[in-house]
């Protein structure tokens, strides 16, 4: 396969890397199985310009992108409904939707996997048309990635750090909303401290990303929580992967959701895919079917999309 990597030296991980020696044994790697490849390392002001210009070249099979989640949202994003793949180097805090499609946590089993890698099409979501692949959020998680961006962090665990602290003082002076939810034929009208809609539904045991890929559905988790110790045991139970099995949330599944904020007027903001956006009055968030094409390990994850 042809790759065309594109490396955000200012993004997640690969800020505290040696891009030099990297992008060697990246070239390596994949030369050494046959492969060509690319590459591109850019300033995280310049990614998605370089991805567009990546995208663009007629004899590019794949579209390997490495950063944050802004980086892998952002090529997701300019690849949905397109035949090129997106291989997804896992140099985020999480890297929950490299998880989800089961490629190794660390780069240098990562680029072996791309080596051998088999390309499946997966599924994406949208908010009012702006493609995400991991979630989106308002509420709680919303006020807590506020909070992060005015602390200082310079690495991964620093960030780590960080949004523990954030969590701890969401959780203190929670944020309440009332909403509607239109799913199906039903509405729901609440009031919530927090809502997370996930592109397919988080699986069970262990941090909140898709089992399945390809599942088809929206998951909707709708928190419940109002007292600091709720909320504190719904933070756990998320990281735990027992959301299904949580008192404080309430869990649906659709393929489109219509969410309405009734609140009175004033702006409030929402998270997607970890990045903060403006939060319109009325949000349609929708599943898209097989609109990304990512390469995966060769083993497993075929099957499991399936």
């Amino acid at each position: 396969m042809r790759f065309a990597a594109v490396l955000n030296r200012d993004g997640g991980t690969l800020r505290t890397v040696d891009m030099e020696a990297f992008s060697g044994q990246l070239r390596q790697t994949l030369e050494a199985a046959g492969h060509s490849v690319e590459i591109d390392i850019v300033a995280g002001r310049d990614v998605a310009t370089a991805l567009g210009k990546a995208i663009a070249r007629p004899n590019i099979d794949v579209i390997l992108a490495g950063g944050g989640d802004g980086t892998i949202s952002t090529a997701a994003s300019l690849l949905m409904n397109k035949k090129k793949a997106l291989a997804v180097l896992p140099a985020g805090t999480m890297n929950l939707f490299a998880r989800g499609l089961g490629i190794p946590q660390t780069l240098e089993a990562a680029l072996q996997s791309f080596a051998d890698g088999e390309v499946i099409a997966v599924d994406m979501a949208s908010a009012n048309g702006r493609p995400f692949v991991h979630q989106f959020s308002i509420g709680m998680h919303a006020k807590m990635v506020q909070l992060r961006e005015k602390m200082d962090f310079g690495s991964r665990l620093g960030k780590m750090h960080a949004s523990v602290r954030a969590a701890w003082a969401a959780i203190k002076n929670p944020p309440a909303l009332k909403v509607s939810l239109s799913i199906g034929k039903a509405e729901i009208v609440t009031r919530t401290t927090g809502i997370g809609i996930s592109n397919n539904l988080f699986g069970e045991g262990h941090l909140p990303y898709a089992d399945n890929p390809a599942g088809g559905v929206l998951g909707i988790y709708v928190s419940v929580a109002r007292r600091r110790h709720h909320l504190a045991k719904l933070l756990l139970d998320m990281l735990r992967g027992r959301l299904r099995r949580s008192a404080h949330v309430e869990v649906h599944q659709a393929d489109k959701v219509v969410l309405k904020i009734l609140s009175p007027a004033r702006k409030f903001s929402a998270v997607l895919d970890g990045e903060l956006i403006r939060l319109e009055r009325e949000t349609t968030i929708e599943i898209h079917p097989g609109a990304l094409h990512v390469l995966v390990p060769s083993r497993g994850v075929s099957a499991k999309a399936a």
